[in-house]
């Protein structure tokens, strides 16, 4: 009773933590970096880009910080821990809930670089947010119907030449580059939409990795397979971490070696795509068997 009495504060509590601490540390990042307009040296810019960064790292010890603000709170990492913040990784993740980002941001700001997203176009317009991401040089993707591009040409491949000019960026910085494979975040109705073969994820969209291993691979020290399970499937992990409920996080970790025969054109090699695809699909079989483990183990 007590604790139904205690969620309008911890509501309260949590929500304004959140906002007031993405803004002031977001109006910090553009501060630090927006500069880069007016100074186009690559040097100072890679300069101010590394300044940024450490900045933006402010933002994810306050959304670590978040998780146990109004509760106890416990986390469950399984897996790889040896990673360091001078390296490149690529995260591959199976996307839940918004609080993904901040689960991702809390591994990211102890002993990882930090984290770049590629984002939906529209979402360059949240104030503050998006001028801070794109100050730190994360790709905003534009998608085209094939309507556009059947009247427009020349808007064939221009998400794909956006994302390979922001990559080029990263090479300067230690970074993690994340990409949430399944596309959108897990719903029962998308699961039956698309006749997911999966129990607990959506099908992966290969096509994202695949680009960014054919751009950087050759940097990357790892792939990092991580799997995100929230104890309580029915209610939105923003509602119980916002209400002060979410009391533990399971996450596992395996670190992958970044193969040869995981960089090639997927777009142009059909024998490179037909196995990127099969690699991507028996990682989320891995993925599925972690998540029906915790389930029936862990949370039970």
């Amino acid at each position: 009773m007590l604790t139904t009495l205690l969620i309008p504060f911890r509501l309260l509590i949590n929500f304004t933590f959140a906002l007031v601490s993405t803004a002031v540390i977001g109006a910090m990042v553009i501060l630090v970096g927006l500069p880069k307009l007016l100074l186009p040296i690559p040097a100072v810019q890679r300069v101010l880009s590394t300044w940024a960064n450490a900045v933006f790292r402010l933002w994810g010890y306050a959304m670590s910080a978040l998780f146990r603000l109004t509760q106890p709170m416990r986390w469950h990492i399984d897996g790889d821990s040896e990673l360091h913040r001078d390296r490149w990784y690529m995260i591959m993740a199976n996307h839940r809930s918004w609080v993904d980002i901040l689960v991702l941001m809390h591994l990211a700001c102890r002993n990882m670089p930090m984290p770049r997203f590629f984002l939906k176009q529209p979402l360059i317009w949240i104030p503050i947010v998006g001028l801070g991401c794109w100050t730190l040089d994360m790709p905003f993707m534009k998608r085209y119907s094939r309507e556009q591009i059947a009247k427009n040409p020349k808007l064939q491949g221009k998400d794909i030449e956006t994302t390979r000019k922001k990559c080029q960026k990263f090479r300067h910085i230690p970074t993690t580059v994340i990409n949430f494979c399944e596309g959108t975040r897990f719903t029962p109705e998308k699961h039956a939409k698309r006749h997911s073969s999966f129990q607990h994820l959506l099908p992966p969209k290969a096509g994202g990795t695949a680009f960014a291993l054919q751009i950087m691979g050759n940097q990357f020290d790892a792939i990092l397979d991580i799997t995100i399970v929230y104890p309580d499937d029915k209610k939105p992990a923003v509602w119980q971490l916002l209400s002060g409920q979410l009391r533990d996080v399971y996450v596992n970790v395996e670190t992958l070696p970044v193969t040869e025969d995981l960089i090639g054109d997927y777009f142009a090699d059909e024998a490179f795509k037909a196995h990127f695809q099969d690699w991507m699909n028996k990682r989320w079989l891995r993925k599925d068997e972690i998540i029906n483990r915790v389930r029936a183990g862990f949370f039970n």
